[in-house]
């Protein structure tokens, strides 16, 4: 899509905020008023549509694309996909080898565990490799429940979280605040910066890694405008 506005500007509608592009209220892809819970996220969405270029880069828009999202697709799907992380959450795969891998994973994944076992009054069974464990009947059910609770708008900000990181106990950390985003990051993404420090990195890799970090920290952030 091609720039077709000159401005964007926030306007107070029923139901929250809108954003507007020289006097015409946003849409969403599927045709649905744009409107979301707070003033702050339609500021953040006005920012995106004044700074973009001739060109519309939709990855330069973030917070648009997740208020897209929460507004179109949030539903059944959307808490399917986040749910099934219940049961394969990565923190609960651990390395078998080398001992300094397993010794950091341990280090940092378990601190997350802990944090969710007192949470959500739940257990986890952590196994070495990658073959599928079960997760406690109790422990399915308390976290999918936290996951069935949300709104729609932290549904659609929690999404990208859990899949980025491939961990549900992280995402639902971040949402309750009970870890900083890059903090998060630097968590949910040990293997991938193990790989590249035992390896070496090149070109393709750190920018596929950066993006992934730029995904995450845009769905911490929109959390953080709704509130």
């Amino acid at each position: 899509m091609r720039r077709f506005w000159t401005d964007s500007s926030v306007i107070e509608v029923e139901g929250g905020f809108g954003v507007s592009l020289d006097g015409r209220p946003l849409k969403t892809p599927a045709k649905a008023a744009l409107v979301v819970p707070t003033r702050a996220l339609a500021d953040a969405i006005a920012a995106e549509w004044a700074a973009a270029s001739e060109t519309v880069d939709p990855r330069a828009m973030p917070f648009t694309g997740l208020a897209n999202a929460a507004i179109d697709r949030a539903g059944d799907d959307l808490v399917a996909g986040i749910v099934r992380y219940a049961g394969s959450d990565q923190f609960c795969y651990r390395a078998e080898e080398p001992t300094p891998l397993v010794e950091r994973q341990a280090g940092t994944w378990d601190a997350l565990l802990g944090w969710a076992r007192q949470r959500y009054h739940v257990d986890f069974v952590t196994c070495s490799g990658v073959v599928h464990v079960d997760q406690p009947t109790e422990t399915m059910r308390e976290l999918s429940h936290a996951v069935i609770s949300l709104d729609r708008f932290r549904l659609a900000a929690l999404s990208p979280l859990v899949t980025i990181g491939g961990s549900l106990v992280a995402g639902l950390a971040v949402l309750e605040k009970a870890i900083p985003p890059e903090a998060a990051w630097e968590v949910v993404s040990l293997d991938e910066r193990w790989q590249l420090e035992r390896w070496g990195s090149d070109a393709e890799a750190e920018a596929a890694l950066d993006a992934k970090r730029s995904d995450f920290l845009a769905a911490a952030c929109f959390l953080e405008l709704l509130s």
